[in-house]
């Protein structure tokens, strides 16, 4: 093996597995995949070089470019059980596009370090979700939000997720089995949210980062090219397979686990911020 192709194995390995593990985990939780996609980039990304105060925001971009195609497979599959509540995606669609918009502009204003401190305090609250036990049974209504409270949710949801290069689905499934959805139709609706994220996040990520210099090769903006390709591939095929245990699967335990994930992954950005900021 050429010393070359060694230099790509690991990055391609690490982008082939993360997108493995980022497509099972939309499947089966409903989100995106970013809270793996993002901390598998800011590990591989300097192996394609580029300046390191660029990586965040490659990262994110890239990781919302990724959630594109895992979001959509894992909502077709969960169509193809009937569990997708389409009104709902119609109603959010306006205001999340809107608040997608705010946050890639916000995004494009900050640092890289300070990105990475807002998504590990993202990563730090959504962990609530899944290890709190009392967050998953509640039950405030048996209506979804009325149009006030939906542009307020869903724009700040657009607007979160986009900072953070998630598909918001953490969120959304705590909005709708607060309202009464059950937490498979809840999942299910979740991954079109996650799409409804994701491409104007990446299209935006894309515009704001062309023409910057010391990104990362087979960069298009803040969008790394390869990273989504390689990502996207794995997560397409695992996303179904995340599907079938969410309808399968007791979620307790799963949804623990995960939480634990996320407390140790915002650790991680945390200190990986305070690194860059020096």
């Amino acid at each position: 093996m050429t010393q070359e192709m060694s230099m790509w194995l690991v990055p391609a390995l690490a982008m082939l597995a993360a997108g493995l593990v980022a497509g099972f985990a939309a499947g089966i939780f409903g989100i995106g995949g970013g809270f793996v996609v993002v901390p598998a980039l800011m590990l591989v990304l300097p192996l394609l070089g580029g300046d390191k105060h660029q990586l965040a925001h490659v990262a994110i971009g890239t990781s919302a470019a990724t959630i594109i195609l895992t979001s959509i497979r894992s909502l077709r599959s969960h169509a193809k059980r009937g569990a997708v509540e389409f009104e709902i995606l119609k109603s959010w669609a306006p205001w999340l596009v809107i608040g997608d918009t705010v946050g890639v502009m916000l995004a494009g204003k900050v640092d890289g370090h300070i990105l990475l401190i807002i998504f590990a305090v993202g990563v730090a609250l959504m962990s609530l979700n899944f290890l709190l036990p009392f967050m998953a049974d509640r039950k405030i209504s048996d209506n979804m939000p009325g149009l006030m409270p939906r542009v307020a949710i869903a724009g700040g949801l657009g607007t979160f997720s986009s900072l953070l290069g998630i598909g918001g689905g953490t969120i959304a499934i705590m909005v709708m089995t607060l309202c009464g959805r059950s937490i498979h139709k809840a999942i299910a609706t979740a991954s079109g949210i996650g799409t409804l994220i994701a491409i104007p996040s990446a299209i935006g990520f894309a515009i704001i980062g062309f023409g910057e210099a010391g990104l990362p090769w087979g960069s298009l903006g803040f969008v790394n090219v390869p990273a989504t390709v390689a990502i996207a591939s794995m997560s397409i095929i695992s996303a179904p397979w995340g599907v079938a245990a969410a309808h399968s699967l007791p979620s307790g335990p799963l949804r623990k686990i995960f939480g634990v994930y996320l407390v140790v992954i915002a650790a991680v950005m945390f200190k990986n911020a305070m690194h860059m900021a020096h």
